[in-house]
């Protein structure tokens, strides 16, 4: 008989016990509940296999970051979700945007600019366009065009969304401002719509190409584009283009000219090397991409292309309504537009622009005045050869502001094209040795030997002084060969000395003198920019324009507020944004003041005399350019500050010349013309108002001259151990003048006051207090100027302020007149 006993762990029932009644349970023996416990977990793990992985890993939960992300099903449906939106957008897009008429600039609007009053200066923009069939433009022109601007035109599609994404990110990562439209989005943009940078424009673009690349063949899209396309110089369309740089024909191009014009489409104003020589560089090296392009497709074989030669463009031909001074103000405002990206050379010429300027219409009036009186009205080019060379040029600021009031850029903007006031292609020469000086105070410089620089510290001034402590071997001379022997660096800057700059520029670092006049207001990327002591003598290549407002700089005691041509720009109802200007400390005023203080010395006793005509205290300093091709008068009122700049240039080969014999002069100075049209237009600008004396906090003992050397001393050297300067002798050293050489009746033209006095009588022949500054140039100095040499300085002065005059070249060994100097 089988067992009947229960299984372990059940507890019998109790027969006497109702069903309903809960029986005691027995607790099971601890291998019993072992064992309960093995079976709960493997019921447990065979409900999770039959639940499959889904919910084991449901039942995972994520830690960390991991908790952020969203599951490969959101990511996916969100994918979905974009690509549904985006294809219904391009549909929708397709079916509602329209191929409009064609747009305003196709009849381009002019642009009026305005005197800051309000009056007009000008207005330009008439449309020069000439449409022709693509079969009359030449097959290699087309090509030229095709490689400059989309190679792959014909077998890409209208758009190119590629190109358009890397261009925004070449755009956004700072590699420049590119372009990722096809020739169809250009002609879009120029015949339909417009140039304004817009979304909304964009957007636009792109549907009207998609349509219009569907609807028109290729030949039909290469010919508009061709035909409303902007070249410059008011040039609409290749034919206009051709006629306009070539005085040609399109059908008569050359492949090398093709290319120049297809070079323009991507900078029309700023790769014109008639307008802009100093683009020149930017130019050549588009245009000879386009000739490898073409040479890349097999348009062009590759020995043509090694013989191609660049096409120069001819001169340019500007509008009547642009004559005289209007051209020059038009083109620099335009320049200044795109140069600071308010608007783009070819939205601006779309015209309908509202354009209020910053020019004073009574102040450019009273410097074209003064250039006139002074300087044009005394030409007489049928009689002197050298009198076709002379050009002027001239800019005024207000210093506080930044705003420019005045511009002379030439003769007249219809005879002569280029401006003389933004062009970089003269020497500034000893205009630039005020930011030496400014870069000494601004560093806290010492010569070689440790002594501080200040007006006061002594320098040698000996012609062709080697330079010491310089990597580069440099002698420089001083103007008319004159050897000064050691002199103030105050009497250096009144004479505009070489030797004693050069050095200078050494002493305080090169590098150093760069970043001050770059901080100053000089363009970095001006030409012969180069860090070197033959910089302080000014071989950079800066514009008038340039000029001033580094001057401006130091005349606002080293505070820097870019200028401005604009007031406002407006176009119907919307005003343009205008880029902030915010003034910023370049230098130390220590430093500007300083400068100034010297500078002022320039014009009371120096090189700079003629300006004292204006009536009013002021601050310069001449300079006479390489082979005297230019010759400069920079200087500044406390409220006002003005550059002038005379320069030889051939009118037929636009050769830069040297302006010998010009205007009956043996030379022409700094110190001359320059400065008496200063003199003249400064004294009109400013008449009503009270002369202001410059506030001016100097750095500490830039005040105080230094104290004579007694005779028997040796002169401070320049390094230390080195020999002490040897003096030269008597006949090439400048000595103090007597009355008959005094400032007031040898006069700047006479060399009197040039010759003796501060400049020349100074604390190594005579002494400062007696026989220099106060003294030396009036009845005293051959009294006071101490010993022999001050009886020689007279009779020196006497006869050289007499012999010389105005018009007489310098005496061999002898220092020149005030305007031959620099």
């Amino acid at each position: 008989m089988s067992d009947q006993s229960p299984p372990p762990g059940w507890t019998p029932r109790d027969p006497d016990t109702p069903p309903d009644v809960p029986q005691p349970r027995a607790e099971p023996s601890p291998p019993e509940q072992a064992q309960q416990a093995q079976q709960a977990q493997k019921a447990q793990q065979a409900q999770q296999m039959h639940q499959g992985g889904a919910g084991k890993k449901a039942r995972r939960r994520r830690t960390g970051w991991r908790r952020f992300l969203p599951s490969w099903r959101v990511v996916l449906g969100g994918i979905l979700l974009i690509a549904l939106l985006i294809g219904g957008a391009l549909v929708a897009g397709y079916l509602l945007v329209d191929i409009p008429p064609a747009n305003a600039a196709a009849t381009a609007q002019s642009n009026v600019y305005l005197y800051s009053d309000g009056s007009q200066i000008a207005r330009d923009g008439e449309v020069n366009r000439v449409n022709v069939p693509l079969s009359q433009i030449p097959r290699s022109v087309q090509e030229a065009v095709l490689a400059a601007e989309d190679r792959d035109f014909y077998s890409e599609r209208a758009v190119d969304p590629k190109a358009m994404l890397r261009a925004a990110w070449n755009t956004a990562t700072g590699k420049g401002t590119q372009s990722g439209s096809t020739i169809t989005q250009q002609y879009v943009k120029n015949y339909y719509l417009g140039q304004e940078q817009t979304i909304k424009r964009k957007v636009k673009e792109f549907f009207i190409a998609i349509k219009l690349g569907r609807e028109k063949s290729k030949n039909y899209i290469l010919e508009g584009y061709l035909n409303t396309s902007y070249f410059g110089r008011n040039a609409y369309g290749i034919q206009a283009a051709a006629q306009a740089y070539y005085g040609k024909d399109v059908g008569k191009l050359t492949t090398a000219e093709g290319a120049y014009l297809a070079t323009l489409l991507n900078s029309p104003s700023a790769f014109d090397v008639v307008a802009h020589p100093q683009s020149r560089p930017r130019a050549l090296a588009r245009w000879n991409y386009v000739l490898d392009g073409m040479v890349k497709k097999e348009w062009l074989p590759a020995a043509e292309r090694a013989t191609t030669q660049f096409p120069e463009p001819g001169k340019v031909r500007a509008a009547a309504g642009l004559s005289g001074q209007r051209g020059y103000l038009v083109e620099a405002i335009k320049d200044y537009i795109v140069d600071n990206n308010i608007l783009d050379d070819k939205t601006l010429a779309e015209g309908g622009y509202r354009i209020t300027t910053t020019i004073d219409k009574r102040r450019q009036n009273a410097l074209v005045d003064a250039v006139n009186d002074q300087m044009v009205d005394k030409l007489q080019p049928d009689k002197r050869k050298a009198d076709r060379l002379v050009r002027a040029g001239g800019v005024s600021i207000d210093p506080a502001t930044g705003k420019v009031l005045a511009m002379y850029g030439g003769i007249d903007y219809t005879k002569q094209y280029v401006n003389n006031a933004t062009r970089h292609d003269y020497q500034v020469a000893s205009t630039f040795k005020p930011f030496v000086f400014a870069a000494a105070v601004e560093n806290d410089s010492r010569t070689q030997d440790g002594r501080r620089i200040t007006p006061n510290t002594i320098y040698n001034g000996d012609n062709k002084r080697p330079v010491v402590g310089g990597r580069i071997r440099f002698a420089p001379e001083n103007e008319g060969q004159v050897s000064y022997g050691n002199i103030t660096v105050n009497t250096a800057t009144d004479l505009s000395v070489n030797a004693v700059y050069a050095q200078m520029a050494v002493d305080v670092g090169t590098g150093k003198v760069k970043k001050t006049a770059i901080d100053l207001g000089i363009p970095e990327n001006t030409p012969n920019f180069v860090p070197g002591p033959a910089m302080a003598l000014g071989t950079l290549q800066a514009s008038v324009l340039d000029m001033t407002q580094a001057y401006a700089t130091l005349a606002d005691h080293g505070r820097r507020t870019p200028y401005t041509f604009l007031e406002k720009i407006t176009k119907g109802g919307d005003t343009i944004g205008l880029p902030q200007r915010t003034p910023t400390q370049a230098i130390s005023r220590e430093a500007a003041d300083t400068t100034t203080s010297m500078l002022v010395s320039v014009v009371d006793n120096g090189t700079g005399t003629a300006a004292l005509a204006a009536g009013h205290p002021a601050a310069g300093k001449t300079g006479t350019g390489e082979l005297d091709r230019s010759a400069w008068f920079a200087a500044y009122t406390p409220d006002l500050v003005t550059v002038i700049s005379m320069m030889g240039q051939d009118p037929d080969t636009g050769t830069l010349e040297s302006l010998y014999g010009a205007l009956g002069e043996a030379r022409i100075g700094g110190g001359g013309y320059p400065a008496r049209i200063w003199a003249a237009y400064t004294k009109t600008a400013l008449e009503g108002t009270d002369p202001v004396d410059f506030d001016l906090e100097l750095q500490p003992g830039a005040a105080q001259p230094p104290p004579p050397p007694s005779p028997e001393s040796n002169p401070p050297q320049e390094t230390p151990g080195e020999p002490s300067p040897s003096t030269p002798e008597r006949s090439t050293r400048p000595s103090p003048s007597n009355s008959t050489g005094g400032r007031n009746q040898g006069g700047q033209n006479n060399g009197g006051q040039n010759q003796g006095g501060q400049d020349n009588g100074g604390p190594v022949n005579g002494g400062q207090d007696n026989g220099g500054q106060d003294n030396g140039g009036t009845t005293q100095g051959s009294d006071q100027g101490g010993t022999t040499q001050g009886t020689q300085g007279s009779t020196q002065g006497s006869t050289q302020g007499s012999a010389q005059g105005s018009d007489g070249g310098p005496a061999e060994g002898l220092r020149p007149p005030s305007a031959f100097l620099e």
